[in-house]
């Protein structure tokens, strides 16, 4: 047996040791010393109290707190930096790191592999989690609430940078800026809670990620994807992201990428489509996605090519679809199409696909189109009239700027209130939405 610290006591037993226990009647520099002189891969328990920071992690250790230990950065710098391979740290309170964007002042900065960051509370930090060349690591079950700050002095609640085989799992966010994932391949994003800030999701030059049953809602832009390869999105909850450009989900230059199986409501634009895919020979996917009460259910550029756009349910969007470019864009795939709460056609063979396609031909979206000024007067009788007549009159009916030949009589079989997230807190108007939802798939039009 050898003593470490007064109160502290370590029992050899080759590849195992007892924990060392580090209380608060130690004195305050006695966590700082169990860490220094603690043998590779022992197992430091503190139990409660506060203590300042920063602290260093240089050799791989179990790092455990019990009672919600406090480790205080002061407001200055980097709060916990753990540098060794193999380090988990989880059951802590960790607040107050400094506000220097320039130095990416951070609650836990991460910078070795297989770090395990788990079940903490961060606070008052300006970058949360910051992974930096860490493959492997794990970042989950945790609470970290940013600085109360303007969004763009905010910093990062969890990015991960240049770390492959990165997991972060049912974590809650609010309050910061980004979740970023730049430069790292084979993601897993799943069960997280993303909420009032920036980006809920911003990925750049990720291939092989799998974002699955996360919710994100309240922030100026989803989950915006850039520059990757072969993303799955799928089962997700996106709703109430309403900043200057409000997209629920962005892809920007995607190849093979699957957005599929999402519950997608109440943002400026459900699924923007830019460049997607951007590669001869590749292909995207968007399928039985669920756009409800949003500004425009999808939003096209007009270069975009060679995706399946099918089983997805348009359920009373201000514009169904929005296209910025030359007519004619297909939002169909062969066989059954998608769901439109506007379809004014039916089904006499009973197969639930519409006998008459369906035509995206509304004057007046046309013309909001080319002058966006006009959405002032949207639902106004102005617009009524001037649709009205384009229906009466074919002469000034626009030409249609989508079509699809075999519209479904039936939306998606998503639940609303439950896609991938607890459903604990939802609000009334979601509540609201879900029964819309249920009330149009029992129509038979």
């Amino acid at each position: 047996m050898r003593r470490l610290l007064p109160g502290l006591l370590l029992v050899a037993t080759g590849a195992s040791a007892e924990p060392i226990e580090v209380r608060p009647e130690q004195g305050p520099a006695a966590l700082s010393r169990a860490i220094e002189s603690a043998p590779e891969g022992a197992v430091v328990r503190v139990l409660g109290g506060s203590w300042s920071g920063p602290l260093v992690v240089d050799r791989r250790l179990e790092l455990v707190g019990e009672g919600w230990p406090v480790i205080d950065g002061g407001g200055r710098g980097t709060v916990v930096d753990l540098r060794a391979a193999g380090t988990s740290m989880r059951g802590f309170v960790v607040r107050a790191s400094g506000r220097s964007l320039d130095e990416e002042n951070s609650g836990i900065a991460v910078q070795a592999a297989d770090v395990v960051v788990e079940g903490n509370r961060l606070d008052e930090v300006l970058f949360g989690v910051y992974l930096r060349q860490a493959s492997g690591g794990v970042v989950r079950g945790n609470e970290i609430r940013g600085l109360d700050l303007e969004l763009p002095r905010r910093g990062d609640a969890i990015r991960v940078w240049y770390s492959n085989g990165v997991r972060l799992a049912d974590n809650r966010v609010s309050r910061s800026r980004d979740v970023v994932l730049w430069y790292s391949d084979d993601l897993d994003i799943r069960g997280n809670t993303i909420e009032s800030g920036r980006y809920g999701l911003h990925f750049m030059y990720c291939d092989d990620a799998r974002i699955e049953g996360n919710r994100i809602s309240d922030n100026s832009v989803g989950a915006f994807l850039m520059y990757s390869r072969r993303l799955r999105l799928v089962g997700n909850t996106i709703s109430g992201n309403h900043g200057p450009s409000g997209y629920g989900v962005g892809l920007k230059d995607m190849d093979d990428a699957i957005v599929s199986d999402n519950y997608i409501a109440g943002n400026r634009v459900g699924i923007f489509l830019d460049n997607s895919p951007r590669e001869i020979g590749s292909s995207s996917e968007v399928a039985g996605n669920l756009l409800v009460a949003n500004d425009f259910g999808a939003l096209l550029l007009p270069n975009v090519r060679r995706g399946a756009f099918h089983g997805n349910g348009f359920v009373e969007n201000q514009e169904q679809v929005g296209i910025s470019g030359p007519v004619g864009v297909p939002a169909a795939n062969e066989g059954r199409g998608n769901y439109w709460s506007d379809y004014a056609g039916y089904d006499a063979d009973g197969d639930r696909v519409g006998d008459l396609p369906y035509r995206s031909e509304w004057l007046f979206e046309s013309l909001a189109t080319a002058g966006p000024e006009l959405r002032l007067f949207l639902y106004s009788p102005a617009s009524e009239a001037l649709d009205f007549a384009s229906r009466a009159f074919p002469l000034v009916r626009p030409r249609p700027k989508l079509t699809d030949p075999a519209p479904s009589l039936d939306p998606p079989r998503l639940d609303p209130l439950t896609s991938g997230v607890d459903a604990s807190g939802v609000s009334l108007t979601r509540m609201a939405i879900g029964m819309l939802v249920e009330s149009v798939g029992r129509i038979d039009l």
